[in-house]
């Protein structure tokens, strides 16, 4: 009998296979995706993981490639790779609608998945929201350094202030990004979104969610500020706040 504790595996053809976590329960499907160089034993993740348990809703937490449980290496994976492990996610573990819950570059993850299963997804929450962040971010925040590295190596290191890096830039991620852009026009998703965001945000500008929740073209779009909160958004507060909109939002789209 397999153990619940260790990740299942999706395996398929041609791609690294994925790690993840789904629990049965009634839907739609929370599905977690995660920030970038985070993986889904965090805390939002593995709260919310714990919080469905609880009220028997189904659940879904993975690793995109080179993240975690999951294979690959991450200084070569990309925005359009990571969409491709999302949307896997989606045709072949969970069934039927969900909700998809995305915390920082996992928003624009799931902007992405969005867009590609439209029919699929009832709402979104996103968590300190970071669309297009490797054009309105990260490039321009590349020192001299780290563009000769990128030309030479094709990787540069960047620091984290989290303690977790530095962690490796790839030049496949700079460039590839450009061409998963969501803020260029409206997003035409036919689900709700709710976008928390904390104003004292150091990573991550609460105006990108703004602007996300502007480009929705679903008319029940709405940006939740707090004020003295940080990009993780992972004080207890914090992650009752979460569920409380992630439920709010579940028994919305399931009414």
């Amino acid at each position: 009998m397999p153990d619940p504790q260790q990740p299942r595996r999706l395996s398929l053809p041609g791609r690294p296979a994925l790690g993840y976590h789904l629990h049965a329960g009634a839907g739609p499907t929370i599905v977690f995706l995660g920030g970038f160089a985070s993986t889904m034993d965090g805390t939002k993740a593995s709260f919310l993981d714990e919080r469905c348990r609880a009220e028997a809703r189904a659940f879904l937490r993975f690793d995109y490639r080179g993240h975690g449980a999951s294979d690959g290496a991450f200084v070569d994976a990309t925005i359009g790779e990571w969409r491709d492990d999302a949307l896997a996610m989606l045709d072949e573990v969970v069934h039927g609608p969900c909700l998809l819950v995305g915390s920082s570059m996992g928003a624009w993850i799931a902007t992405l998945a969005a867009r590609a299963r439209p029919g699929r997804v009832a709402g979104m929450v996103t968590v300190a929201a970071a669309p297009d962040f490797t054009e309105l971010l990260l490039r321009p925040a590349l020192t001299a350094t780290q563009k000769a590295d990128l030309a030479r190596q094709g990787w540069t290191p960047r620091p984290s202030r989290y303690g977790d890096g530095p962690y490796p830039i790839g030049r496949r991620l700079v460039e590839e990004g450009q061409h998963h852009r969501v803020l260029t026009g409206p997003i035409d998703v036919p689900a709700p979104l709710r976008a928390l965001h904390g104003l004292a945000d150091p990573d991550v500008p609460f105006g990108l969610s703004l602007r996300l929740v502007q480009a929705w073209r679903h008319p029940d779009a709405e940006a939740l500020l707090v004020k003295d909160g940080d990009h993780r958004l992972s004080r207890p507060d914090d992650l009752e706040r979460l569920a409380d909109v992630v439920d709010r939002l579940w028994r919305q789209v399931r009414a």
